[in-house]
Formats: structure tokens, C-alpha cells, sequence
């Protein structure tokens, strides 16, 4: 019995402390892209006057028009939205922005005087506008992935769809695009197409962080040769088959559906191998980003 709660109780250590370093690891990849962020906003996006929406997209139109301090205009704002977001949505939603919204505007301040040490060539705004794209979307992945919420007007986007009952995405697009508008009124409009460069790589590089690049394809096959099929692709490609039984709507048919997962370099070969054995099967492709399991 003795021996039992003593393993028991060095069970429970081993993961205290892995929940700790899990914590310290995830609070600094918190603090590190915190940091990044700040470097790029006063090293390219504040020089070059793009505004991407947020809180940073006001500081810098603030910045233009009233000679306000960015660091405070960030703080002020996230602030504000921190504590809306207390009163609508909660302490537990918003907790995540706390860290965010401290930290974040003193490294903006802590690094404003950087392009004093760092000299860049800004009049090239494509080549800065795809470099704020993939530096914003990867640390602004990194940050969901560990956890935690950048904060700002993203906490407004969450109490408009909470409350109006309108996605997320949308609400935070709408708010974005006035920022971005006023932007352009304040900048020139050929700031706003500078803008939808960086929004549109940003998104793209925030779904390769958070979800990966996907190296496979699903395939889900619908075929009247489908032990051909099968033998194909465990023979001649090497990979499995899983087979189940699905049920038209409209026929109300019953059929079998093959589903096979494949590498990105074999799906030429299913593919031509598919319209070989039945030129009438009917398959649908899907990026897999995630295999687990299987033998």
C-alpha cells in the first residue's frame, strides 16, 4: 500500500512538472511573438504608414494626425476592450488578452527607436507589405496556437457576434475595413491595396501556422469497380482502404465509398489510376493535414 501511494505520488510530480515547463514554454512563445511584433510594427508597418486595421492601425493614424504616442494608443484601446470584454463575455473568455494587452504595447514602446539601429529601404511598400503579411501571420499564429488572444478589437468582434448573432469573421472584417478606410482617406488610397496584400498573406500564412501544410490527400471514391480499385491502391500504390456503406438522398441508393489517404506525390498516379479502371467514378479530394494511427 506504502509503495503504491509513493508511486502514485511520483506520478502526480512527473506531471506537475510537465504541466510546468508546458506552461513556461507556452508563456514564452507568447512573450517572443509579442516581441516580433512589436520589432516590425515601429521597423516597417509605422514608417510606412499600411494600415491593417487593429489597434496598431489607429495608433499609427493617430500618430499622423495628433503626434500620439503608438504605444499608448495600443494600450489605451486593448485596455478598453479588456474590460468590455470582462463585463460581456466574461473574465474566463477574455483572460487569454491579459498578457497580450500589458506586454504588447511596452515592447512597442521598448522598441520604438529601433530603425535608429536598423536601417531599411521602405520605398519598396510590395516587398514590405509581403514581409508584414508573413511576420504578422506567423506570430499571430504562434500566439493562438499556445493558447492565448492578441485582444484589442478582436474582443469587440466577439461581443457583436455574441450579442447580434453575426460571425466572428465577418464583425471582425467590417471593423478592420473602416480602419483600413480611414487609413487610405488619411495615407492615399494605394495604402489601402497595400493593405489587402498584407491581409490576404496574413491569412494565409495564419492557416498555415495553426493548421500546418498539408503532405497528404483524402480521397473518398465512389465506384462500380471498386475491387478494382481496392486492388490498385493496396497493390500498386501500397496504401490502404477503408470501405463503408453511405446512402444517396436524391436515389436513395445504397453504395460503397473507398477512402484512402495518400502522399501529395502519389495523387497524380491515384488519380490517373481512378480514371483508368473506371472513367465513371466519382471521388472527391481533400487536403489531409493529420494522420495518426493506422498500420
Amino acid at each position: 500500500m506504502e509503495l503504491f501511494i509513493k508511486s502514485k505520488d511520483s506520478a502526480m510530480n512527473i506531471l506537475e512538472t510537465v504541466r510546468k515547463k508546458k506552461l513556461v514554454r507556452r508563456y514564452f512563445i507568447l512573450i517572443l511573438s509579442l516581441l516580433i511584433s512589436a520589432v516590425y510594427f515601429n521597423l516597417l508597418q509605422l514608417p510606412s504608414q499600411i494600415v491593417t486595421g487593429g489597434t496598431s492601425g489607429v495608433s499609427i493614424i493617430l500618430n499622423s494626425y495628433f503626434n500620439l504616442e503608438p504605444s499608448t494608443v495600443i494600450f489605451i484601446l486593448s485596455m478598453c476592450s479588456l474590460l468590455i470584454g470582462f463585463i460581456f463575455l466574461g473574465i474566463e473568455k477574455t483572460s487569454g488578452a491579459v498578457v497580450s494587452t500589458i506586454i504588447y504595447p511596452v515592447f512597442v514602446e521598448m522598441t520604438s527607436n529601433i530603425s535608429e539601429y536598423i536601417q531599411i529601404d521602405l520605398s519598396d511598400k510590395i516587398l514590405i507589405s509581403i514581409f508584414l503579411g508573413i511576420l504578422s501571420g506567423v506570430t499571430t499564429g504562434m500566439v493562438y496556437k499556445v493558447g492565448f488572444s492578441n485582444g484589442g478589437f478582436s474582443i469587440i468582434s466577439e461581443i457583436i457576434s455574441k450579442y447580434k448573432k453575426i460571425s466572428i469573421s465577418n464583425t471582425s472584417f467590417v471593423i478592420n475595413l473602416i480602419i483600413v478606410l480611414i487609413g487610405g482617406a488619411s495615407f492615399g488610397w494605394t495604402m489601402v491595396l497595400y493593405a489587402i496584400i498584407v491581409l490576404y498573406i496574413y491569412s494565409i500564412v495564419l492557416d498555415r501556422v495553426l493548421i500546418g501544410v498539408s503532405k497528404n490527400k483524402a480521397l473518398y471514391i465512389i465506384s462500380s469497380k471498386e475491387d478494382e480499385l481496392c486492388d490498385y491502391i493496396m497493390n500498386s500504390l501500397k496504401h490502404g482502404v477503408t470501405i463503408f456503406d453511405v446512402k444517396g438522398a436524391f436515389l436513395e441508393k445504397k453504395r460503397r465509398v473507398l477512402m484512402t489517404v495518400i502522399p501529395n506525390r502519389e495523387y497524380f498516379r491515384l488519380k490517373e489510376g481512378i480514371k483508368e479502371i473506371d472513367k465513371d467514378a466519382f471521388f472527391i479530394v481533400t487536403d489531409s493535414y493529420q494522420v495518426y494511427g493506422g498500420e
